[in-house]
């Protein structure tokens, strides 16, 4: 190999070769962002209903700003707020699910969404045909011999479970019946 085929972003060997202790951990970059983006983290990974001051917690801020946060995005949909003592709040699903929906619709064309909704139901159909069941909660991994077929039976149901998540997906982003061409209608 001569000089000609270097490429020219390899560095010469008497740079200084960066210092990664100087970099801010994980924990560090965390908690000097915004509030309310710490706040939107902690909630998209919330699964269950959970109190203000665990969120807050999370997201290292105090409860009041928390629950000033937290009501904020339930009255535009991003979490589902649960009255009583003490208020509880989880993502909701629906928000998240729609906004999903509208990232494909702006970042792929209709026939690239059609052609991946077609990909995504053909690979749907090779595990139902594997396992002979329509429904990937059906299938057990109790009479599966051996641990290493027990993982790969596993995977291959995570796998199924994720390609029918995507085909809604997919299918709601190819339909014209969207909540976006009602607002068209009514803005007419």
């Amino acid at each position: 190999m001569d000089d000609a085929e270097i490429p020219q972003d390899v560095p010469e060997s008497d740079e200084e070769k960066p210092n990664f202790g100087d970099w801010d951990s994980p924990e560090a970059v965390m908690k000097d962002g915004p509030i309310r983006e710490r706040l939107l983290d902690v909630i998209v990974g919330t699964r269950e209903p959970t109190k203000v001051a665990l969120i807050a917690e999370r997201a290292d801020c105090d409860t009041e700003t928390a629950r000033d946060y937290l009501e904020w995005f339930a009255s535009m949909g991003i979490v589902r707020e649960h009255a009583g003592r003490p208020v509880r709040y989880e993502r909701n699903e629906s928000y998240l699910f729609w906004r999903r929906v509208e990232e494909i619709r702006r970042e792929y064309s209709e026939a690239e969404i059609v052609d991946e909704l077609a990909e995504t139901e053909e690979a749907i159909a090779a595990y139902q045909e594997q396992f002979d069941t329509d429904n990937p909660d059906a299938v057990s991994l109790v009479g599966t011999d051996g641990a290493d077929s027990v993982e790969t039976a596993w995977e291959a149901v995570s796998e199924w479970k994720t390609l029918k998540r995507r085909a809604r997906l997919l299918d709601t982003a190819r339909r014209d019946d969207a909540a976006g061409s009602s607002v068209d209608r009514i803005n007419a």
